[in-house]
């Protein structure tokens, strides 16, 4: 039995009283009788209604030329009349070249061919595409436009607002009632068209068929509440004086409703979690120390999976009592309580329609939980749960959380999900006024080494130091100064508490070290191929004195100017010739790349041999290429068009920078790229593509063309050498 003194939600949660409330509205309306006025139609007379400026918006996001360079010579050579009969003939095989045939052809040439047109489904991008098919077409274009909406209401289901018609009436009072992920954009949709709207619910909300009744008097109930109850019962006038009595009615019982607290339509309440076996959850702590009990462990269940989800702005609006409940719980046992529901949903099969297990990390987790989604997210085949798991991550908004997003943006496969993370990350940075590069330095973990790189475990009667070498291998040395071959068990004679805590402690650390290392190496590798640089203050504060990472960048060869140096072993700064370096305070430090350094590459590998110093990744044997004249000047690259590769090697671009192009019909990508900045990429084009979700099914893959957006005349050489290194390195 569930005691006094325990938050609301644990005793009388919310979807109880509503029910409890909604279940007795519905016996008072079964005695009184609802009104019905049967054999009403709505007005089909659908219309388009622009916001100032915004038909000319939608038009400005028409899709550019993205497809492959044989379509885009294709209609230089033929022309649109002749794209258009590829595509009435059935010989468009890529859904990017039909989307822009839609979006720039002659409109005498693709406005007839709209009836009955699907449009393909390749991306979650497509939204500004569908924007813009509607400002050019207007409603010739709006069935095709509602089927893809339909099919995705909370990417897609905006390019709706300007569309004023009784299907699309009809669809946001569904989405008003039934979908968390679209309400926002159905309350923007009756905002918008507000009592002209009125006219196009009427039948429903005086019909014989339940559902549809009570989804259009909802609807009529949010516009009645923003323009009026005489408002709308004078424009449902427009069906008759019984129309309007009617709707008077329905306003009536649904305002009463709304003073009582009662529901519009049934509330939803918890499915029970069918999968989760309750007796492998951890227990839940009360602050006393007592235990939470079984009944009010389940309504905790309910409100986590009722809570509205973590939105892609990365922000979280509680279930009604959620938040006291979890102040009333022990943290730690909460999170744990968090990892184990993770868990069992991943033992089960991962099965749909359970965001909330991933939404519950942000009111659950700790720094320990937020690791492991983020480790998650990387493991994921599943791009529902790792995008929604990244948009967790950003309302998480710790530091730990912070660095996950920035592993993920560096590490996962899919294009879209780094894409996410990246934008993520960038918003996250820019709140704090930074750069999404500026922040990962600072998200560096420190690994809770001092400033000598070191950390004492207490085992009570005994303690050891442990620290990392050059390559970043964990040492330990005893109290009498002793190097030990590693870590020691617990032994009886040790702290029962402090020595297993430590021990644990030094396995997490070895762990978190290999992670970090390695993030680290390809953040710095990707740094020297980009160009990035460094404020001489920002240098030292986040590349020289970070306990853990100085080992990494010790064993590199930097740049300011014309000027080559290397970090000490005293963490001072020394030129090829072990001369001093003084930076300037306004210098700019950057990882140099072989081009940099020119004739003293030899001389600098000399150094580092002296030192016995190995380098993290290939930074001074690195091969260096340059473009041809006729390179620079024109857009395609022939080195390599024609060759058969394999499709590993195609895939190993996608760990340097490189992102699948859009998924076309049947799920494939015919092309990669290199996104160089807003103006400009270069495009791998492939043949027979690569299968999204099985992407060894076409191990050979034939290179069809290799170009840029526009000609590479300003392209910095040392990311020219590395753009034709990855192409080099296509080849077996």
């Amino acid at each position: 039995m569930v005691g006094d003194g325990l938050s609301e939600l644990f005793t009388d949660p919310e979807w109880e009283r509503l029910a409890r409330a909604f279940e007795a509205a519905a016996a008072a309306d079964r005695t009184r009788g609802v009104p019905l006025v049967p054999g009403l139609t709505a007005p089909d007379t659908p219309s388009m209604v622009w916001e100032p400026g915004e038909r000319e918006e939608y038009l400005a996001e028409a899709p550019g030329l993205f497809f492959l360079i044989y379509h885009e010579q294709f209609l230089q050579e033929h022309g649109w009349a002749a794209l258009v009969r590829s595509y009435r003939d059935g010989q468009l095989d890529y859904p990017a070249t039909e989307i822009y045939m839609f979006a720039n052809a002659p409109e005498e040439l693709v406005r007839p061919l709209l009836g009955g047109w699907q449009p393909p489904l390749y991306s979650s991008d497509q939204l500004p595409c569908l924007r813009a098919l509607l400002a050019r077409f207007e409603l010739d274009v709006l069935p095709a436009v509602l089927q893809v909406a339909k099919l995705n209401a909370y990417e897609h289901g905006s390019v709706l607002l300007p569309v004023r018609s009784a299907a699309v009436a009809v669809l946001m009072a569904d989405w008003l009632v039934r979908l968390k992920s679209a309400r926002h954009i159905a309350r923007a949709w009756f905002s918008r068209h507000a009592l002209a709207a009125v006219p196009l619910l009427t039948p429903d909300a005086l019909g014989k068929t339940r559902v549809p009744r009570e989804k259009a008097s909802a609807a009529l109930a949010f516009i009645a509440a923003e323009c009026g109850v005489p408002e709308v019962v004078a424009a449902a006038r427009a069906h008759g004086d019984a129309a309007a009595a009617g709707i008077q009615q329905v306003l009536n019982a649904a305002f009463d409703r709304v003073r009582n607290g009662v529901p519009a339509t049934k509330p939803v309440t918890p499915s029970g979690v069918p999968w989760l076996d309750r007796d492998r959850l951890p227990r839940i702590l009360l602050r006393d120390g007592s235990v939470l009990p079984p009944v009010a462990v389940e309504r905790l269940l309910g409100a986590l999976e009722l809570a509205p989800g973590v939105t892609w702005l990365g922000t979280a609006t509680p279930y009604p009592g959620l938040v006291k409940a979890l102040e009333c719980c022990d943290r730690a046992s909460l999170a744990a309580f968090g990892r184990s529901i993770f868990e069992s949903w991943v033992a089960a099969g991962a099965p749909g329609r359970n965001g909330w297990v991933i939404d519950q990390f942000y009111w659950l987790a700790d720094e320990e939980s937020t690791r492991r989604l983020g480790a998650a997210v990387l493991r994921w085949p599943t791009a529902n749960s790792d995008r929604q798991a990244v948009n967790v991550l950003r309302a998480i908004g710790t530091d730990t959380a912070l660095a996950e997003l920035d592993r993920i943006s560096r590490r996962a496969k899919g294009p879209g999900l780094r894409s996410t993370a990246v934008e993520c990350l960038t918003t996250a940075a820019r709140e704090r006024g930074l750069s999404a590069e500026e922040i990962a330095d600072r998200l560096v973990p420190d690994l809770g080494l001092d400033a000598n790189g070191t950390l004492v475990l207490d085992y009570g009667p005994r303690r050891f130091t442990v620290g990392f070498d050059e390559k970043l291998m964990p040492f330990v040395i005893d109290a009498a100064g002793k190097p030990r071959k590693a870590l020691p068990k617990p032994a009886a004679a040790d702290d029962s508490v402090l020595a297993p805590a430590a021990y644990q402690r030094f396995t997490e650390l070895k762990k978190l070290a290999r992670a970090t290392a390695a993030d680290q190496i390809r953040r710095l590798e990707r740094a020297m191929t980009s160009g990035r640089d460094w404020s001489a203050a920002d240098f030292e504060r986040y590349l020289v004195s970070p306990p853990l990472l100085r080992h990494i960048t010790r064993r590199l060869i930097w740049t300011t100017g014309d000027l080559a140096f290397r970090i000490a072993e005293d963490l001072t700064l020394a030129d090829v010739d072990d001369a001093t370096v003084t930076l300037p305070e306004s210098a700019r430090v950057r990882i140099a790349h072989p081009l940099d350094l020119g004739d003293t590459v030899q001389d600098w590998g000399e150094v580092l041999a002296d030192y016995e110093i190995t380098q993290p990744f290939r930074q001074l044997g690195r091969a260096v290429y340059e473009l041809t004249e006729l390179e620079r000047t024109s857009r395609g690259i022939d080195r390599i068009t024609g060759v058969t590769v394999p499709v590993g090697a195609i895939l190993g671009l996608l760990g340097k920078g490189w992102e699948r192009g859009y998924k076309h019909g049947g799920g494939i990508h015919f092309e990669v790229f290199r996104r160089i900045d807003e103006k400009q990429s270069l495009t791998i084009g492939l043949d027979p593509g690569i299968v999204a979700g099985g992407a060894m099914i076409l191990a050979e893959q034939r290179i069809t063309g290799i170009y840029f957006d526009t000609p590479p005349l300003e392209l910095d050489p040392v990311l020219a050498s590395e753009l034709l290194a990855d192409l080099a390195g296509l080849v077996p």
